[in-house]
């Protein structure tokens, strides 16, 4: 008993230390999804060369950082404040914050399903993701 009182006392603490709070947590995949970014992007604007396993692998990352994006777990009310580029509109339009997470959730498993072997079709596989991001970025994020 003992023993599995400590392994459940020190997955406890794992967890409550990986989820320290809403804002890190969501700053965390954000910049998990600015990684995959920083690979497709200079290959979509022909600034590096077209490596499929390397795209495929970005492409891979952000599909399942979509499935982790949680709008009421990550962005719980009272998580609007602090070191945060969250907009109020996120807790004032729920309904439709939902619904962009949900495109892009759809949009990155598209483009990661798609398979893309050569910049072209890497071009059109991202662009409902590109408009995904765009979308949230200008109703839900403050303006930097």
């Amino acid at each position: 008993m003992k023993k599995s009182l400590a392994v459940f006392s020190a997955l406890f603490m794992l967890t409550s230390v990986a989820s320290a709070s809403p804002v890190a947590d969501r700053q965390a995949l954000m910049k998990d999804v600015g990684r995959s970014m920083g690979v497709l992007g200079p290959v979509m604007k022909g600034e590096k060369p077209f490596e499929a396993e390397a795209v495929q692998a970005a492409l891979e990352q952000l599909k399942a950082d979509a499935v982790k994006m949680d709008a009421d777990a990550m962005f719980p009310k009272g998580s609007e404040s602090g070191d945060t580029a969250a907009a109020p509109k996120i807790w004032e339009d729920e309904a439709g914050f939902k619904v962009e997470i949900e495109k892009f959730r759809t949009a990155t498993a598209a483009a990661a399903d798609a398979k893309p072997q050569d910049i072209d079709a890497l071009r059109v596989a991202m662009k409902d993701v590109g408009a995904s991001c765009g979308t949230c970025h200008q109703a839900y994020r403050v303006k930097k």
